[in-house]
């Protein structure tokens, strides 16, 4: 079974922890698509019973709103009963941008495997790495 993982990475970081949450769900036996949100299709991923999504904070506080919102709005209505990880990076504020789209995706009916996701300030480190490698391994297991 492939479990997506499909990001929008302006800097590299949010790649990283893509990367990253794909060796989680590899590790745990299962296969990780890891896909960038431009080359992503909403209705197959939908279709997924788990899969992983990750952009960083843009503005203020926010999806980034080119590739990452239009994708987020046509996956929404598919989600209901879904598993789900949120991951991504900011360089400010507190994660409310990762809050506010873990309460969007819960109100569209999807599980979500960690409540808040995983977030890291600006460039991931060997910690936040570690963080997203266990959350993939949880996501894998869910299913």
């Amino acid at each position: 079974m492939s479990i997506s993982v499909v990001y929008w990475s302006g800097t590299g970081n949010t790649q990283a922890m893509a990367e990253a949450v794909a060796e989680g769900i590899n590790a745990a036996g299962m296969h990780a698509e890891v896909v960038e949100v431009g080359s992503a299709d909403a209705s197959a991923v939908g279709s997924e019973t788990a899969f992983a999504l990750g952009c960083p904070s843009m503005g203020a506080e926010q999806l980034e709103e080119t590739e990452m919102e239009p994708f987020v709005e046509a996956l929404e209505p598919l989600v209901s009963g879904r598993k789900i990880l949120l991951f991504g990076s900011y360089g400010w504020g507190d994660g409310e941008w990762m809050r506010d789209w873990a309460k969007r995706m819960e109100t569209a009916g999807a599980v979500l495997v960690r409540k808040e996701g995983v977030i890291a300030n600006e460039a991931p480190g060997d910690e936040a790495l570690e963080e997203c490698r266990a959350a993939g391994k949880e996501l894998a297991e869910s299913v």
